[in-house]
């Protein structure tokens, strides 16, 4: 049995981690690479780092963090946020990141995900949805969640399949920085029509969320932010209680 994994998520912003809610109101949650340091030891599965901050020095100043993070920390790890082209990706992967998420940039150039795939291998190549429900329906949003589109969810999610991404990473919108929990209906609707791995993001707020995700929510993996930042759970503990609820994890 495939085990589920359990992702911190670090939000970089000017070189340090930040956390809101709902998209906004951002508080500092402190250095990336020691929080880095820290969840590998702690046992995280992964780690994703998602640049939120627009500067055009943002490659070279990403690629440099990459490189810190990979001189101390010895699990894999994602890197996202403003990625366009081949040659992002290239940098980024060079410098020692294991995988790369793409998200707006997939929206305007959906032949983005098809070359990545090609060029660097499925296995890299995550495709993040931001999406909200509106009047019942997940809409798409670009740029931070700031943007909405008319692209539905689903459809979009299987059109990323075909063209090669290698996994999905979904943020529900409405759930985000809430500590409701994650949006398993949506997430059970992922994973029963798509093939590839569906990360759960957006609403964790205790335990038993997470375990929720994976048995109702069918997810592959959960990731969370300000619950391990902040220390209001530890993956350690998490874990321990995944596996008394019947989840595979590894320990």
């Amino acid at each position: 049995m495939l085990t589920k994994r359990i992702i911190p998520c670090l939000d970089i912003k000017n070189g340090r981690t930040v956390k809101g809610v709902n998209f906004v109101d951002l508080r500092d949650a402190g250095d990336p690479v020691e929080l880095a340091a820290i969840y590998a030891e702690s046992g995280a599965d992964e780690l994703v780092f998602l640049d939120i901050s627009a500067t055009e020095e943002r490659r070279k100043t990403l690629a440099k963090l990459v490189l810190r993070v990979a001189e101390k920390v010895n699990i894999p790890f994602t890197v996202g946020g403003g990625i366009s082209s081949v040659e992002d990706v290239d940098v980024l992967l060079q410098n020692g990141a294991d995988k790369v998420s793409v998200n707006s940039s997939a929206v305007k150039n959906p032949g983005l995900i098809n070359e990545l795939a090609r060029k660097f291998g499925s296995q890299c190549i995550t495709v993040a949805i931001d999406a909200k429900q509106v009047h019942g329906k997940w809409l798409v949003h670009l740029v931070g969640g700031k943007v909405p589109t008319e692209l539905d969810l689903f459809e979009w999610a299987k059109e990323v399949e075909e063209r090669g991404a290698g996994e999905i990473l979904f943020t529900s919108m409405n759930n985000d920085g809430t500590k409701g929990g994650f949006a398993n209906i949506a997430l059970a609707k992922l994973s029963s029509e798509l093939n590839i791995p569906i990360i759960a993001s957006g609403g964790a707020g205790n335990m038993q969320h997470f375990t929720d995700t994976f048995k109702e929510g069918k997810a592959d993996a959960a990731l969370a932010a300000s619950v391990f930042h902040f220390k209001e759970i530890e993956i350690k503990d998490l874990k321990e209680e995944l596996r008394k609820n019947g989840v595979a994890v590894r320990l």
